[in-house]
């Protein structure tokens, strides 16, 4: 999949699965793994759209 239709997808999904601009760190792990991509992207993909990762159990957001 090439790195835009990657970065609409996780856009798609952040904004789906996150409630009132912020989402679990579980919930956003498991988007990485649903799409097979690092935790970055999604931290980075999540920053740009303002959406916060809250609880984050790891460190990586």
């Amino acid at each position: 999949m090439d790195d835009i239709l990657i970065k609409k997808k996780i856009a798609a999904l952040l904004t789906e699965r996150a409630d009132n601009g912020r989402i679990s760190c579980t919930a956003a792990r498991s988007i990485a793994e649903e799409l097979g991509i690092g935790y970055a992207m999604i931290g980075a993909t999540a920053d740009e759209l303002g959406i916060k990762v809250k609880h984050c159990e790891l460190g990586c957001f």
